[in-house]
């Protein structure tokens, strides 16, 4: 502990060490050891004797399926988790990471995917909440602001640090999580799904300051789905499967094929599984829709069985129209048609009376009970079909619950599981399984596979053919270049509030929709 902070002591294996003489300590090229890491919760063992390295100055990505250990393995290195068994050493020195200030006073810092910000602080408060500067008892905003701008200049980042955070974008609000991170003199920053909610400049911007992180010999652990953006910032990925690593490789020495073999433990053969295209009749058809905002006169169609895509860059207005076409959102003009028929839709209950589904991109916050179980979940846009003479059966919600799980192969003990539980890409079939028991026609899906792992991944293009072989339309919205050209039938890119260009399948190309998406004639 260093001499004259007001914190107190913790544990750091049974000697208690200076910060300094641990950063002293050893020169090693690893920075972090873990040896032989267990952790069991009832029924379950999160991880099983793992092993793992970090070498100073390196970006160690992990990577792994939904329920791989990572994210007990880095709540184990965040002082969230207590470990079972195993040892951890820092620089050289053994030590016991008991609860967040433990990791924090060593110099482990972790960013969640979920940032934990407050927005009615200013950036600077933020930063240093609970250890703000002091003189005379009160608060040195003075210090405080000074404080904060030299961590930004460190970032090479201008952010106004009086600023509050409200209303501030992702990106913005993730630049005040690094920095947090660097003012506990972080030597490791652990970002968790860091580029989930960022556009492409963002993502690189991000990327720019981690390289810059790395010149300061700084180590970050990366732990992201997106194997694309693994092999541009990682040196090296440590793979876990089912709470074991295992492999660890150098990106040089290893290729996206190889990666996902060792995370799904099989080779898949193709991301993006084939389908027989057989489109029917239209059944969907949206004519100069808007909302006077961001959504300006967006005309498309969809017929049974076809996948259509939705491309564009963030803030292009993709969710917002499908918002629109649910009655999630009033419209300000333009008409949906069903089966060539005008509709009025103005809330969501009339979009499910004409058999529309919409799965929210925020899956957590608008598309589940995260504290109900599965069944509650499944039966809860379709309980007339679990009712007699008003009164819910509980039985049939069950039967019918599990029907669904069985079709959709949800992963969960029962159907009295808590959804939030499970993993992601189960989360988001439990949704798809409310919607198909609402026997809906039309299909949107907003961003269906964020956040989930490569396996489930193709699970859910999978059902997503399984819906357009049944005759239903299907609208995909996602930010996923190669997904969308992957799984779709046509395209439509966006910018700005209105539709850019419609690209038929044999057209696609990823030149073609970023030229769309920018607003540039596609080449």
């Amino acid at each position: 502990m260093e001499k004259g902070s007001s914190r107190e002591p913790f544990s750091i294996s049974s000697i208690p060490i200076k910060r300094s003489d641990l950063m002293n300590a050893s020169n090693n090229e690893n920075i972090l050891v873990l040896k032989g890491v267990s952790k069991e919760f009832p029924g379950v063992k999160a991880l099983d004797n793992v092993n793992l390295a970090v070498r100073r100055g390196e970006v160690l990505a992990l990577a792994g399926e939904n329920g791989a250990g990572k994210s007990t393995l880095m709540k184990i290195l965040s002082g969230s988790y207590t470990r079972d068994s195993g040892t951890i050493e820092f620089c050289g020195q053994q030590v016991d990471i008991q609860q967040p200030r433990d990791a924090e006073k060593l110099g482990l810092s972790i960013i969640y995917q979920e940032l934990n910000i407050l927005q009615g602080l200013t950036v600077a408060e933020n930063i240093f909440l609970g250890r703000q500067p002091r003189k005379n008892g009160l608060i040195n905003w003075k210090k405080m602001n000074q404080a904060a701008e030299m961590l930004f200049r460190r970032l090479n980042i201008h952010l106004d640090v009086r600023r509050k955070v409200l209303g501030m974008s992702i990106a913005e609000q993730q630049l005040v999580e690094i920095a947090k991170a660097i003012s506990f003199d972080a030597k490791i920053v652990i970002m968790d799904e860091p580029t989930s909610s960022l556009t492409e400049q963002e993502t690189q911007l991000l990327f720019r300051i981690i390289r810059d992180l790395k010149a300061q010999d700084i180590s970050i652990i990366f732990i992201s789905h997106r194997l694309d953006e693994i092999f541009t910032i990682a040196d090296r990925i440590t793979v876990l499967r089912d709470g074991c690593v295992v492999d660890t490789k150098s990106v040089n020495e290893t290729s996206k094929p190889e990666l996902v073999a060792l995370m799904i433990g099989r080779e898949m053969t193709k991301q993006f599984p084939p389908r027989n295209v057989q489109k029917g009749a239209e059944l969907l058809r949206v004519e100069n829709i808007t909302d006077g905002k961001r959504v300006k006169d967006v005309s498309f169609s969809v017929a049974r069985g076809e996948v259509l895509g939705f491309a564009g860059l963030v803030g292009a207005g993709r969710t917002e129209t499908m918002r629109l076409v649910f009655g999630a959102d009033k419209a300000r003009g333009g008409t949906v048609y069903i089966e060539e028929k005008p509709v009025k839709i103005k809330s969501p209950q009339d979009a499910v009376r004409h058999k529309i589904a919409f799965l929210t991109e925020n899956r957590k916050t608008e598309g589940l009970m995260m504290n109900k179980p599965v069944y509650m979940n499944i039966v809860t846009v379709a309980l007339d079909k679990v009712t007699r003479y008003r009164l819910i059966r509980h039985k049939l919600e069950c039967a019918c619950s599990e029907q669904y799980i069985r079709e959709l192969k949800i992963a969960t003990p029962s159907v009295y599981k808590r959804v939030c539980f499970l993993s992601g890409g189960n989360q988001q079939k439990v949704i798809l399984a409310k919607w198909l028991m609402s026997d809906s026609e039309i299909v949107i899906l907003d961003e269906p596979t964020r956040g989930i792992d490569v396996g489930a991944k193709r699970e859910i293009y999978e059902l997503i053919n399984q819906l357009a072989a049944a005759g239903k339309a299907v609208i995909v919205v996602s930010s996923d270049m190669e997904e969308v050209l992957g799984i779709s039938d046509r395209i439509a890119v966006m910018h700005e509030g209105r539709i850019a260009g419609l690209v038929e399948k044999k057209d696609f190309s990823q030149t073609i929709i970023s030229e769309y998406a920018i607003g540039g004639a596609a080449l």
